[in-house]
């Protein structure tokens, strides 16, 4: 009789959560602005979708910009929550800009592995590439980023989230 083997659980390349608030998310796209201002002036704002229409908006607020497109990309998966939505798939580019990027700010909630900062970075060469957080795999192809977070660190940002009842600690170690 052979022995049994192990089933493969699939490994995540996520380990810790980083949940983001609306307050600290405006209160780093704010710090973001101050940094972009001194690099400006900016003809206007090339966001990626979905993730950087958020920080776009707030940026656009902060530096006065009223010109605003966007980069409209897939790459995650479409499950709302768990490992599926946390696997990068194959990346769909919807829509893109004219032009090279020249004198634009390319915004991003985010980079990660780089995968869609390539293929953007690619589209608009000479925008100036900048979003909130940044892992290490993904920082040398950002131009100006607030906070970096490990690579193993899923970011939870507050349009993912929706406030729930949560167990107390002293019930979900009983």
């Amino acid at each position: 009789m052979s022995e049994p083997t192990a089933q493969a659980t699939p490994q995540l390349p996520y380990h810790r959560d980083f949940p983001v608030g609306w307050d600290e998310l405006h209160r780093n796209c704010r710090a973001l602005s101050w940094r972009l201002l001194e690099k400006g002036p900016w003809k206007g704002i090339i966001a990626i979708t979905r993730g950087g229409l958020v920080p776009a908006a707030i940026l656009a607020r902060e530096l006065d910009i009223r010109l605003i497109d966007t980069v409209c990309v897939t790459s995650y998966g479409i499950a709302e929550e768990g490992a599926e939505a946390m696997k990068q798939g194959e990346l769909n580019i919807l829509k893109g800009v004219e032009g090279d990027g020249e004198g634009f700010l390319l915004v991003d909630d985010l980079v990660d592995t780089g995968k869609t900062a390539r293929v953007v970075r690619e589209m608009l060469p000479k925008a100036h590439f900048a979003t909130i957080y940044a892992k290490p795999a993904g920082c040398p192809l950002v131009d100006t980023f607030i906070t970096e977070v490990s690579q193993d660190t899923w970011i939870r940002f507050p349009w993912d989230m929706e406030p729930t009842f949560a167990t107390p600690l002293a019930a979900r170690n009983a």
